[in-house]
């Protein structure tokens, strides 16, 4: 399995997109992308993936409601919600509650906001979107154990460094990726210190660059 890193929230993984906000990387280019998935409505999270999914073909799977928005934009989405396994050619993937909100252009309903659980290549990864440290991690763990967990990690907006390090000890993964932060000033962190804590848990952090990708 690859993983790239495409800043703020943005990953590609193997061929599909998650939350492709890519001002931290404007020269990406979505070749072989089939799926896109959002976690929210929010401008840094929804990003180019209408264009994307216009000019490539591929689904954007989100939460019923922004899904209905992309597909009155010209894009091919899939409207879901939480809590039924969705399968798809190279795996599958479970929305599951992330505690934030959601809206579009910060105006209209956007539904609501989720995390996704991906089962890819025999690995389990969640991606945790946009939220606060909430005990529903507790529930991902014990039913899906996830191997790789995205969190975010710059506060403000989500979970600061202190509150994902106890969800990187509550999710009882072993690599744990950083996410949102440094994008903004608001949301500025020093990764050295993630990094230190997530260490003492005996796990390992995993802090990828921008267009950085590793092999799992």
């Amino acid at each position: 399995m690859k993983i790239t890193y495409l800043g703020h929230s943005a990953f590609e993984i193997n061929n599909i997109l998650v939350d492709p906000f890519l001002v931290m990387c404007p020269d990406y280019r979505p070749e072989g992308i089939t799926d896109i998935f959002v976690t929210h409505a929010h401008g840094d999270h929804l990003g180019s993936a209408i264009e994307i999914s216009k000019k490539t073909g591929a689904t954007i799977t989100a939460i019923f409601e922004l899904a209905n928005y992309c597909t009155a934009q010209g894009a091919i989405a899939n409207g879901i919600g939480l809590g039924g396994w969705i399968n798809y050619r190279w795996g599958r993937t479970i929305a599951v509650p992330a505690f934030h909100s959601s809206s579009i252009d910060y105006k209209f309903n956007g539904g609501c906001p989720c995390g996704f659980v991906f089962e890819i290549d025999g690995k389990t990864i969640y991606h945790a979107g946009d939220t606060a440290l909430t005990s529903e991690m507790k529930t991902i763990r014990e039913l899906y154990q996830p191997d790789i967990v995205m969190l975010p990690i710059g506060g403000h907006y989500t979970m600061d460094i202190e509150h994902a390090v106890k969800a990187s000890e509550w999710l009882e993964a072993n690599t744990i990726i950083p996410m949102h932060y440094n994008t903004f000033e608001v949301i500025n962190a020093n990764v050295k210190d993630f990094e230190r804590q997530i260490r003492e848990l005996g796990k390992t952090p995993l802090v990828l660059g921008i267009n950085q990708s590793i092999e799992i």
